[in-house]
């Protein structure tokens, strides 16, 4: 706790990153629930100025003495780094909110959206509390508050995924990529012309620019991908239904950031366009945009930078009455990452500070 304004401690791990960047920016815009802030940063980031609630601080290089009476220390890094530091955090009398893959599947870590589970964040005997991935965060809103009224029974998702969810390296890669074939009206119609062009993939197994890639994440057994597994996976987790079937088919779109899953969900009830629409429009942490007649709908283009869930194309289906399709629309670097780790801080400050 700091002792000069009497409120917690936090300390943001991996605030120079892409990820940390919008952390400090929601730090500045969102109430203001600390005292210190620490930004911590790797070792060859030590000593940049950034900015947090409009006043410059410089990050300090990742080791177990920053997190010295921190009361919370969120993290903003790849998992590896998490599964090292954020026990040692713990270790220090920190709660650990961890954005990154490390922990998300372990049974003594709660796996918390604070718009669909928020009692979970209390349960955390590690001192541990992790974040679904950004595809799953695009979604389990608007999910989470069908699921409250219809009782969810089976999933089926598309998922449209953006660059900036591969890195810096995929959103440098995209732009490059986009650079190749930009005004070059002969490409496209010939088979492998594009692959010719664009030269190096990065982190695709395929070009990206002009093109869809049906792939995210490494392989898995029986020709699954692991984000395609974590979709599965996390939204038993967040529902608490283990036995929920869910199929999920992950493709990479030519789209810097935002991601945008067509979902067909099957429900226990049975639903209606209208008033799912309704459940919609009142849930906190979701925009309605369904118009049909005036081609209103969310877009990844229209969405960025925001920070709900947007829910379009809400339709009952035509051969089921208990399902629904619908399309929605998340910047996965806001709810994806790090808006999501912010909300669950917050419950944590709730708690600590009574």
């Amino acid at each position: 706790m700091d002792s000069a304004s009497g409120l917690p401690t936090l300390a943001v791990v991996g605030a120079t990153g892409a990820v940390g960047a919008v952390m400090l920016d929601l730090l500045s815009t969102r109430r203001d629930v600390y005292g210190e802030i620490r930004l911590v940063g790797s070792e060859r980031s030590a000593g940049r100025a950034l900015k947090v609630r409009g006043r410059s601080a410089e990050s300090v290089a990742l080791a177990p003495e920053v997190f010295d009476d921190v009361d919370i220390a969120t993290f903003a890094v790849p998992a590896p780094v998490a599964e090292e530091w954020a026990p040692v955090a713990a270790g220090r009398g920190a709660v650990a909110v961890d954005g990154s893959g490390a922990f998300r599947m372990g049974r003594d870590v709660p796996l918390v959206v604070p718009e669909v589970n928020p009692e979970r964040v209390r349960d955390r005997p590690r001192g541990i509390v992790a974040g679904p991935g950004c595809t799953t965060l695009s979604m389990i809103v608007a999910l989470g508050a069908l699921h409250g009224r219809y009782r969810l029974r089976e999933l089926v998702v598309a998922s449209y995924q953006a660059a900036s969810s591969a890195g810096r390296q995929g959103i440098d890669t995209l732009y490059a990529q986009m650079e190749k074939v930009g005004g070059d009206r002969t490409l496209g119609n010939r088979a492998g012309d594009i692959r010719g062009v664009v030269g190096e993939f990065g982190p695709f197994p395929a070009p990206l620019a002009m093109n869809v890639v049906p792939w995210a994440g490494t392989p898995e057994e029986g020709g699954w991908t692991s984000d395609e597994l974590a979709i599965r996976d996390e939204t038993r987790k967040i529902l608490g239904q283990p036995e929920l079937r869910v199929s999920a088919t992950c493709v990479r779109v030519p789209v810097v950031t935002a991601h945008s899953v067509a979902v067909h969900a099957v429900f226990e009830e049975r639903t209606d366009q209208r008033e799912a629409q309704e459940i919609l429009a009142r849930s906190p942490g979701v925009v309605l945009c369904d118009s049909p007649e005036t081609h209103e709908f969310p877009t990844p283009s229209d969405v960025v930078g925001t920070d709900p869930t947007w829910a379009g194309r809400v339709r009952r289906s035509l051969d089921d009455p208990y399902a629904l399709d619908l399309f929605l629309c998340g910047d996965n670097l806001r709810k994806g990452a790090a808006l999501n780790t912010a909300q669950i801080a917050e419950l944590v400050v709730a708690e600590i500070t009574g």
